[in-house]
């Protein structure tokens, strides 16, 4: 998704409908957890200035990760609703205040590295597939509990003393006389 400047210069009147799909494969190195990313379906109307761009979007994309319990692939759909402003004004008239706006140095645009950046955003820190709450058991060393388990055994079990502690525990126990 690259345009020149000089080839939008012919949507300036009734602005630049889009409606793509683009390969990002290039976010699976930027963020190992991403096992595989559907091709991004990019919606929108791009509408022009005097020297920017703005582009209202609509971004969906699927996004394979990896379960947080059973490390087993999972579909994660992403739908992004966005505004993104790009301006070709010139360095020096810039000012201080970027706020959203991406600056095109030269005479491309290029929308991926922000799609990118977008879907990277979404990523959640984890992810738990379907029905997989008492899956898990355990292996060596380690086990697997939910909340309720260990509440459980809470009620279960009898407070126990730490054989340290028994004469601090007796000293307790003497009254005043």
């Amino acid at each position: 998704m690259k345009w020149s400047i000089h080839q939008l210069s012919k949507f300036r009147k009734d602005g630049m409908p889009l409606d793509a799909n683009v390969e990002l494969n290039s976010v699976k190195v930027r963020n190992l957890d991403i096992r595989n990313v559907s091709p991004v379906h990019v919606k929108g109307l791009c509408t022009f200035g005097a020297s920017q761009m703005t582009c209202q979007l609509t971004i969906s994309a699927t996004l394979t990760l990896p379960c947080a319990r059973t490390w087993e692939d999972v579909e994660y759909p992403v739908e992004i609703e966005t505004v993104e402003v790009f301006s070709w004004i010139d360095p020096e008239n810039r000012g201080d205040v970027d706020g959203d706006i991406h600056y095109v140095d030269g005479e491309v645009i290029d929308m991926k590295p922000v799609l990118e950046e977008l879907i990277l955003l979404e990523v959640p820190m984890q992810v738990f597939k379907e029905n997989t709450e008492g899956q898990v058991q355990g292996g060596k060393d380690w086990s697997y509990s939910t909340d309720e388990d260990v509440e459980k055994a809470k009620e279960v079990d009898e407070p126990k003393l730490d054989p340290r502690l028994a004469d601090l525990a007796k000293y307790f126990d003497q009254t005043d006389e």
